[in-house]
């Protein structure tokens, strides 16, 4: 059993610490956040410390890290705590849903992954990505670093999905496709496409790209 701290103070950092205290071998040891969120020293009835200076209350030579957050931003946000916290030193754990079908993948550090996804032979799934209830993910495809999936994602065989890619609810992407960095597909999509732009938004069926003047402010603006 390893002690681990989890980054949060809100709702997703309530989920990740009920996952690993009833479906892991971990122990929630504190959480941590950044101090202009924080309210109280404690959270969940444990203790709750300023993230600037985690390192000194719970060193990383005794203590792993989660940070499961939102997809925020493109992910720009988890990647920025998933980076700091690494340069302190800490190593990462992964929770994987023990109510997932997996089959021998390769499964990066610092990845949520919860109940009911479906991940097929031969999948990779790099670091720091989120997948929440009920997603399918296809034979042969490679998921890339600081990407998030809602729920009930359709991804088909041999796909490759760049970082910072986020997929909204009931998407569904075609098989071979090529889904390049910064790519949004918005709730209820049907990709055909076989390759998206960078830092695109995809919307409809079936889904064509919406003219933006960058990435959205917020993911959840076209879920």
């Amino acid at each position: 059993m390893s002690d681990v701290v989890i980054f949060g103070c809100k709702d997703i950092a309530q989920l990740a610490s009920y996952y690993l205290e009833t479906d892991s071998q971990h122990n929630v040891a504190a959480f941590t956040a950044h101090k202009e969120f924080m309210e109280g020293d404690t959270f969940e009835d444990k203790p709750l410390v300023p993230f600037e200076e985690v390192e000194n209350l719970f060193p990383p030579d005794k203590y792993l890290f989660f940070a499961p957050m939102t997809g925020s931003k493109m992910s720009k946000n988890r990647r920025a705590v998933y980076e700091e916290a690494k340069s302190k030193g800490y190593r990462f754990i992964s929770y994987i849903s023990s109510k997932a079908t997996t089959c021998h993948n390769t499964i990066g550090e610092n990845c949520f992954i919860l109940e009911d996804n479906t991940l097929q032979p031969f999948v990779t799934i790099g670091n720091n990505v989120v997948m929440w209830s009920g997603n399918h993910i296809g034979h042969h495809s490679v998921i890339k670093d600081h990407v998030f999936f809602t729920s009930h994602v359709v991804l088909s065989g041999h796909c490759t999905v760049e970082p910072h890619c986020w997929l909204g609810v009931n998407s569904t992407i075609r098989d071979g496709a090529c889904l390049s960095v910064g790519t949004l597909v918005a709730m209820g999509s049907c990709l055909t496409k076989a390759t998206t732009a960078p830092w695109s938004v995809y919307m409809g069926v079936p889904a064509k790209q919406r003219e933006s003047k960058g990435v959205p402010a917020r993911s959840d603006e076209v879920m």
